[in-house]
């Protein structure tokens, strides 16, 4: 009799608990909580607690469970982290990703257990074409989109040659695919760095090589700690009026204040583009920049921005299945609508469910306050969509 009621006690203990985890939304967040790239995470993770503040931390009538995980920088362990998240954590969506190779090694994992997985940053060719997925989407850009929109403004700007650096990892081929792909002009040099856990971060020599090709300017594409380590040595080099600075994911709201604090003034009047910008004037973003500045005092970076939308898609996604997460279609169907307040106004998925929409150029300004920011200059791509979709059979 002790026996069986022992097993009567336990049989219900288990059953709580696990009625418990049903009526709550976990969501698993895979970002860089340590090394140089922290700053980065945190961005995000103070973005993505704002979201869930805006929406009283519910979901579908139920209360989200946020787990925040660290990849360290290094695909191995973004997946040890994203492994934990699916099978000890059964989290019911995992979201977050900075890093390609962090993403390219973790999509198996979180796909294999028929999880949704929400890339809040990167966005690399294979996952938007071959590799594309039901189940995946995306609150950013595929990773080509922003430079073949800087090779548009290069086109606009008249510039008829052009020097390229990246670091060499999957997101920089990508970033160096895009630009090439657009621009008309002649690449006169181009050179791919070391990045992951020795990037490089003395730029002198290519420096050195750029300014000799006399180019009319220079792309780069270095997140990170690796744009101060870069705009430092452009500026120290003199290079601002002989070679116009271009960039993507490279000087951003994370970078700019460490800039102004050291003089660098170089990057004032330099030109990015990007799908978003703080200035963007519609009732989601204004609301999110001004809350981001009252708590944290300084504006949110692109990465907030995304990860603050990752948020908002997968309440759109639950809501609209009143909290039924047995229902993946309908979650599916609901985010496939892009129905929900972005930050970035109004867009579309394509098959791919990568996000068709504008992209911008920018130009890095002082703001009446006298802080270094960036303000859009023009739309210079429409409702773009990505070139892998087209690989994608969904």
């Amino acid at each position: 009799m002790k026996t069986l009621f022992s097993v009567a006690v336990l049989s219900t203990l288990i059953g709580s608990q696990t009625l418990l985890a049903a009526d709550e939304v976990k969501i698993g967040f895979i970002t860089t909580l340590t090394t140089g790239a922290a700053s980065i995470g945190k961005d995000q993770e103070n973005a993505v607690n704002l979201a869930l503040e805006h929406i009283g931390n519910t979901m579908g009538g139920k209360p989200v469970k946020l787990i925040m995980a660290d990849d360290g920088f290094k695909p191995e362990v973004g997946k040890q982290a994203t492994d934990k998240l699916v099978k000890q954590d059964d989290v019911d969506f995992v979201a977050g990703y900075i890093w390609s190779h962090v993403l390219l090694a973790s999509r198996k994992s979180v796909l294999d257990a028929g999880k949704f997985l929400i890339s809040a940053n990167a966005g690399p060719s294979p996952i938007a074409g071959k590799l594309c997925h039901e189940n995946f989407f995306s609150t950013s850009w595929q990773n080509d989109q922003t430079p073949m929109a800087m090779g548009e403004t290069l086109n606009k700007r008249g510039v008829k040659s052009l020097y390229i650096m990246a670091p060499n990892y999957a997101a920089g081929k990508d970033m160096v695919a895009g630009v090439e792909r657009t621009f008309k002009g002649e690449i006169v040099g181009k050179d791919l760095t070391k990045w992951g856990k020795d990037a490089q971060l003395d730029f002198s020599a290519e420096l050195a090589k750029a300014k000799a090709s006399n180019a009319e300017g220079i792309f780069v594409f270095y997140p990170g700690k690796a744009a101060g380590a870069f705009i430092k040595q452009y500026e120290q080099a003199g290079l601002r009026d002989a070679l116009p600075l271009y960039t993507v994911f490279t000087i951003d709201a994370l970078s700019l204040p460490k800039l102004q604090e050291g003089g660098l003034d170089g990057v004032l009047g330099s030109q990015m583009t990007q799908f978003w910008s703080p200035d963007l004037d519609n009732d989601a973003n204004n609301k999110f920049v001004a809350d981001f500045r009252a708590k944290h005092g300084n504006y949110p970076s692109f990465y907030a921005a995304q990860a603050y939308d990752s948020i908002q898609l997968i309440k759109a996604a639950v809501d609209a299945v009143d909290g039924d997460l047995d229902n993946m279609d309908g979650m599916r169907t609901a985010m496939e609508k892009a129905d929900f307040p972005s930050i970035r106004g109004e867009f579309s998925y394509g098959n791919n469910h990568m996000p068709i929409q504008n992209f911008y150029t920018r130009t890095v300004v002082e703001d009446a306050d006298g802080n270094w920011t960036t303000t859009i200059d023009e739309t210079i791509l429409e409702n773009h969509q990505d070139v892998y979709a087209a690989d994608c059979s969904l």
